[in-house]
């Protein structure tokens, strides 16, 4: 474990060295997917920097056991892997509210929750304004996840955006 641990951050070390391409100041568009169930949200980015940016998501979630709706926010490092092609790590969180349907044991356990995510992916930015990304999003619940599977939760999604 810590040998990885180690390859881990001497990788993502190394790996802020290199060199990336500018981001657009503005990405506004969709992001859509989910482990458990459809999803889809409104998601903007806006540049900070040459090599960094910050994304709002404002989604809805829907599965067989819940409905919910969720609001996050991610600080991330885009580096260039070559040509348009760009990866990306980053970390965040968020707040929502959840409505079960169905809850195995009985209980209601409605209502607001508090996460964190880590979010790592990969984009192509074409010629033209349009940006699209296939992102992993590990959330972990913080506060008021009572009804979630181990309070942890795998968020894969496919993004597209216009740029501006």
């Amino acid at each position: 474990m810590k040998i990885t641990t180690f390859f881990s951050i001497t990788f993502l070390f190394a790996t802020s060295f290199l060199s990336a391409q500018s981001i657009a100041d503005h990405a506004l568009g969709l992001r859509l997917g989910d482990s458990d169930g459809l999803g889809a949200e409104i998601s903007y980015q806006k540049s900070i920097g040459r090599y960094n940016r910050a994304e709002f998501n404002l989604g809805w979630r829907d599965s067989r056991e819940f409905d919910a709706f969720k609001l996050t926010g991610l600080y991330q490092w885009v580096h260039n892997l070559d040509g348009g092609f760009n990866w990306y790590y980053g970390f965040g969180g968020g707040i929502g509210n959840v409505d079960f349907e169905a809850v195995p044991n009985g209980d209601d356990d409605d209502g607001f929750f508090v996460f964190g995510a880590g979010n790592i992916g990969l984009e192509y930015d074409f010629d033209i304004p349009l940006l699209i990304s296939l992102d992993f999003r590990p959330e972990l619940g913080l506060i008021g996840y009572d009804g979630f599977d181990d309070n942890f939760d795998f968020d894969i999604a496919l993004g597209i955006r216009y740029q501006f």
